[in-house]
């Protein structure tokens, strides 16, 4: 889920070229092998009344293994149940409608945690993603902080950025049926899509060629910020940024398709 909402915030535009004339005007399809999410960090913290709490691009929420929904900082919610020792399943919903699955499973040694998503897009497509992460500290059991060490996807999402007016550009996650319309202007505008929370928001915020800045707010707080660059060829799109609450920074590459 943390991977899908910083995909959702890579986008960014320029208030001084011709929309036509962007670089980065195109699909582009995320290449998790030439990515790198190992900054991104994840704390499950057992609390003295029972409950557990998750923690991650420093937002918290609070839950039980009980396979009731709770409510996560990004507008989702989150059902929680312990399969046995060293295995648990949650299942993400939005509106009350799942969006997928995870199954998170404890190595024996405890210090890996793998996190295997599967569900189904708007498009159609299966998500078949795993997420390997390494334990910095804690434990025993789900306790503890992980270090997101890689990512596998059997569905890449697929991006489109193309010009809109004069002045504006849409940005799409085609898979996700998820898109932004907005001016060049520095201003926030509305992300909307069947997998969107309400509230969230985007702005164009620097043009720095070949660096692009952009940031992103749910409900008007800040979430997300960074930046991301075309290769001198055309071919490749990198997004860095990270959690404004954090210092930890992602890179998420792109191939032009």
């Amino acid at each position: 889920m943390r991977i899908f909402k910083m995909l959702l915030c890579f986008i960014v535009a320029t208030a001084t070229l011709a929309a036509a004339d962007l670089p980065y005007a195109g699909k582009w399809k995320m290449n998790a092998a030439k990515s790198d999410f190992g900054e991104s960090t994840v704390t499950y913290s057992q609390l003295p009344s029972g409950e557990m709490q998750s923690t991650a691009d420093g937002q918290s929420y609070k839950f039980k293994l009980d396979g009731k929904d709770y409510p996560d900082p990004f507008g989702d919610t989150a059902a929680w149940k312990s399969i046995d020792a060293s295995t648990w399943e949650t299942t993400w919903k939005l509106k009350g409608k799942v969006l997928f699955v995870d199954k998170l499973k404890l190595s024996a040694d405890g210090q890996a945690l793998t996190i295997n998503s599967k569900g189904a897009k708007p498009n159609g497509e299966s998500i078949d993603d795993t997420v390997t992460l390494q334990r910095v500290s804690g434990g025993p059991g789900l306790a503890g902080k992980w270090k997101t060490k890689n990512l596998k996807s059997s569905s890449p999402s697929v991006l489109e950025l193309a010009p809109s007016g004069a002045d504006g550009l849409v940005y799409r996650i085609l898979d996700m049926n998820m898109a932004c319309d907005a001016k060049l202007d520095g201003k926030y505008y509305p992300c909307i899509g069947p997998t969107v929370g309400p509230g969230w928001t985007l702005a164009w915020l620097k043009n720095s060629p070949p660096s692009l800045e952009w940031s992103v707010q749910m409900n008007g707080k800040p979430m997300y910020k960074g930046a991301f660059t075309v290769s001198a060829d055309g071919k490749t799109l990198t997004s860095t940024g990270g959690a404004t609450a954090t210092n930890e920074k992602i890179k998420v590459v792109y191939d032009r398709q």
